[in-house]
């Protein structure tokens, strides 16, 4: 991990449960940021809070369907009245549905658009204003390397993150003047419970495409995300940082 120092931030990271959210939470909490973790399983978020707690760091779960604007604008009410602002936003909440376009039906399609690329927009504007009143904020989306080069069977997933991708530049240009920078992430192949259920098959060949010779791990973007979490970045923003180990396309 990256000598970062975070500490007396407050952080939100959305699809805290596990894998990359996860990573990035127990990262910034390392770094001496509070976290407020955001997940819609209750169980397994508590479970990774607990995790993070028991390493000496600071967080707590907060249950949120990121796709549903009144859930996302009543838990930021919640997490600014426990907080009292919020400096850092991690915009990482995704699913995939993947199918063929001729087979993807409306719900697949609308169910991966209002996660990825609604659920960043909502979770945005929940949190831009308490940034603004501090003149300083760091907000980081996770798009994805599908959203900048496509991928077979992902026509709604890579869309939603090329979304992303244009969201982060646009509004990079809106808030810059108040010393809020906005980034994205575009991960490669990562290791996570999504991809653990992948053939081993697919996942060598992939493999084999990467010039370093591994996959990634969640704490590969923590980095990532540590790096555009601190004051150090303050002159970097409307940044796609691809992360994937030279995947070759």
């Amino acid at each position: 991990m990256i000598s970062v120092d975070l500490t007396g931030k407050i952080a939100v990271v959305t699809g805290a449960t596990r894998g990359i959210g996860f990573g990035i939470a127990q990262a910034f909490a390392k770094a001496g940021a509070q976290v407020a973790c955001i997940g819609t399983n209750a169980e397994k978020l508590n479970e990774s809070v607990a995790k993070i707690n028991a390493e000496q760091g600071v967080a707590k779960a907060y249950i949120c369907n990121v796709a549903d604007s009144q859930a996302v604008n009543e838990t930021a009410k919640t997490i600014l009245a426990d907080f009292g602002r919020v400096d850092i936003l991690v915009n990482n909440a995704g699913v995939t549905r993947d199918m063929l376009v001729r087979r993807i039906t409306d719900e697949q399609w609308n169910d991966v658009i209002n996660v990825n690329l609604s659920g960043t927009f909502f979770m945005t504007r929940a949190f831009v204003e308490s940034m603004r009143k501090s003149k300083w904020g760091r907000i980081i989306n996770i798009s994805s390397i599908s959203g900048l080069i496509g991928n077979k069977g992902q026509a709604n997933y890579s869309a939603s993150k090329a979304g992303v991708i244009g969201f982060t530049r646009t509004i990079s240009k809106e808030l810059g003047n108040r010393n809020i920078t906005v980034n994205a992430i575009c991960p490669g192949f990562v290791e996570t419970d999504m991809t653990a259920v992948l053939d081993p098959i697919y996942v060598q060949g992939i493999k084999d495409r990467i010039p370093v010779g591994r996959i990634g791990y969640p704490e590969d973007i923590a980095n990532a995300a540590l790096f555009f979490a601190s004051p150090d970045s303050s002159f970097v923003t409307g940044q796609i940082l691809t992360v994937d180990g030279g995947l070759i396309y």
